[in-house]
């Protein structure tokens, strides 16, 4: 494994769960980076802002700069500026879409958008969903951070994002395009930005219908941990195995080097 250059990792279930960190994966990020690698964080969750999820990641023991962190929201907000210029957009979902949306120079409506982009919202309301039918209804293009139907916590699993499409999925007959995991936008923007070959990308997720897809998709090497929503008998059953799979990454001997 020591040819990896561009590590990406999960991290809902992968990094942490909820408020609590997993130590082997904290204990594995701190012996990359002491190996000169800096990983890259590819989240679905498109609720914080890249300060908000440094942040967190900080107060969990990991330290990085705001570069490394990729999410869905950015690249949603990145979807919308290369393919639908000048279009307004009319959002469902919290600050880490809003800030990426902007920042791309992007106008935000609440209602009648051209493009109705939905991500996680934790005050979600019936007239928020009703609204944004309404405008998928008159033609608006339907657009969707992620689609993860469930999220890990430290309770649990919880609903996610693509819960709530499945309603306005249903109530309108109109599937959005999904711009995070299992699409490989992230991947592709962050070789973009390392300029990495693939053969030396890898990514690590507990997810095997959104990580490691993202991955098998994108054609680079992917890392299965078993600690989170799918479990090793699920895993063991899918047409295209994960490169590996580990219970936890203190299972992968960094100790022979990584560069």
């Amino acid at each position: 494994m020591e040819h990896y250059k561009t590590i990406c990792l999960d991290l809902d279930g992968t990094v942490y769960k909820g408020e609590q960190a997993i130590p082997e994966s904290v204990d594995f990020i701190r012996t990359l980076q002491q190996s000169g690698i800096e990983p890259y964080f590819i989240t679905n969750n498109s609720s914080r802002t890249v300060l908000e999820q440094q942040q967190k990641l900080k107060r969990l023991g990991v330290e990085t700069s705001e570069h490394q962190i990729m999410t869905s929201a950015i690249a949603s907000a990145r979807y919308c500026a290369q393919n639908y210029t000048g279009m307004t957009v009319q959002m469902i979902g919290e600050s880490g879409l809003r800030e990426a949306l902007l920042n791309e120079g992007i106008t935000l409506v609440e209602s009648d958008g051209d493009i109705v982009v939905m991500g996680i919202d934790h005050e979600i309301t019936y007239e928020k969903l009703a609204s944004a039918c309404l405008s998928i209804r008159k033609g608006a293009c339907f657009l969707a951070t992620n689609g993860d139907l469930s999220l890990p916590n430290e309770i649990g699993l919880v609903p996610g994002n693509g819960a709530f499409i499945e309603l306005v999925k249903a109530s309108t007959g109109v599937a959005p395009t999904i711009l995070g995991k299992p699409q490989s936008y992230m991947l592709e923007f962050v070789q973009q930005q390392t300029g990495a070959h693939k053969e030396e990308m890898l990514m690590i997720g507990d997810n095997y219908d959104t990580d490691i897809l993202s991955g098998i998709r994108y054609g680079i090497d992917t890392i299965h941990l078993q600690c989170g929503v799918t479990s090793l008998e699920e895993v063991l059953g899918k047409l295209e195995a994960p490169t590996y799979m580990f219970k936890t990454l203190a299972e992968w001997n960094t100790t022979k080097g990584l560069v």
